[in-house]
């Protein structure tokens, strides 16, 4: 099975955002910088980007214009669709069924945005989580947000300090009530998993100095999204938007934090029978099948089942005979300055026996 690996980054605010104040130019300077391919831009509540022409390809990275649906609760990235479906904090809320609905009833694509988020006392920064878990028909959601992550860190003004200076270092990995819950979801249905970064580059004051959190190319090799398409992109927008959209709504996607080593070349593959399966795609097992997954570095791997631990091992493969139907995805955690520390989350096959 030959796939394409293009690294991206998903979530992310320009000065088209009200809380935002970077040029697109810019942060497409900092992508090109940082080696990405791909840009999934969410402003909120407005797909101005593309009005004024900056959605394409950019020397060799793709902007994709996306918008952010943001009420106070139930934050949701859209994507596909031609028109924005205005939703904001400063406006009366619509039911977040309706704008999941109504991306849907437009083609689109949507994925609930940071579910766990829990903002930071210490800063008087708001929480923001996805509370409405009666919804259905979104396409799948965040497993991994930076900015959840390290506002988790901020329990101090030290160790804050520390961790504007070295945010990889105090990065835990997908909150584990988040893993618990996706891992439920998909034993029903297939619920994509993305990464989400939720940079706006704002400026806050801080021991009494103005401080830029962040910078865009401080943070564009943190937390990452990696799309796998079985034909390579071509250069043409007009195919190449929906050929990314389409491999991610499937899930055929992992998650990464590749400031410590990159993960690009990470695979896993299920084989019975000269038939083959990755990530997000069915698979129906007959007798039993052989995973494989392959790792760019060595790292400390788990094999995780209906949410489970089902296998753990180290190295830079993994090979196992799988007897049982489940819902199979990988973690791995690199070794990087003395400690081990989270590096890829896949997103998962579905297995079925026959």
């Amino acid at each position: 099975m030959q796939l394409n690996d293009y690294t991206g980054v998903i979530h992310l605010h320009s000065a088209y955002s009200f809380d935002g104040r970077t040029p697109i130019a810019e942060i497409i300077a900092a992508a090109q910088q940082k080696g990405l391919d791909f840009l999934l831009l969410t402003d909120h509540s407005t797909t101005q980007a593309r009005k004024d022409g900056y959605e394409g390809w950019h020397d060799g990275t793709l902007l994709i214009v996306g918008e952010e649906i943001a009420p106070r609760f139930n934050h949701y990235l859209a994507f596909g669709l031609s028109e924005p479906i205005a939703c904001t904090e400063r406006e009366p809320d619509l039911p977040p069924q309706e704008y999941i609905d109504r991306v849907q009833t437009h083609g689109g694509i949507g994925f609930i945005a940071h579910p766990d988020h829990q903002g930071t006392a210490l800063f008087h920064v708001k929480h923001y989580p996805w509370n409405d878990w009666s919804v259905t028909g979104y396409t799948g959601l965040g497993i991994w947000d930076f900015m959840t992550d390290w506002q988790n860190s901020l329990t101090g003004q030290l160790r804050a300090i520390l961790s504007y200076a070295f945010p990889a270092y105090f990065l835990r990995g997908p909150a584990p009530a988040t893993l618990e819950r996706w891992d439920r979801m998909t034993q029903m249905r297939r619920i994509a998993g993305i990464g989400e970064l939720d940079n706006h580059n704002s400026r806050k004051r801080i021991l009494g100095i103005h401080i830029s959190i962040f910078p865009f190319s401080r943070v564009f090799r943190l937390i990452r999204t990696h799309i796998l398409t079985e034909k390579p992109l071509c250069g043409d927008s007009r195919s190449d938007i929906p050929t990314l959209l389409d491999a991610l709504k499937r899930g055929r996607a992992y998650i990464s934090l590749d400031h410590f080593r990159p993960a690009n070349g990470f695979l896993m593959i299920l084989m019975e029978e000269g038939r083959k399966a990755t990530m997000g795609d069915d698979f129906i097992l007959h007798h039993s099948a052989e995973l494989r997954a392959s790792f760019p570095h060595r790292a400390r791997i788990r094999l995780i089942r209906n949410g489970n631990l089902f296998h753990e091992s180290d190295g830079k493969e993994l090979t196992l005979t799988l007897r049982d139907g489940g819902v199979y995805r990988i973690e791995a955690d690199l070794k990087a300055f003395g400690r081990y520390r989270p590096w890829i989350f896949s997103n998962p096959i579905y297995v079925k026996y026959c």
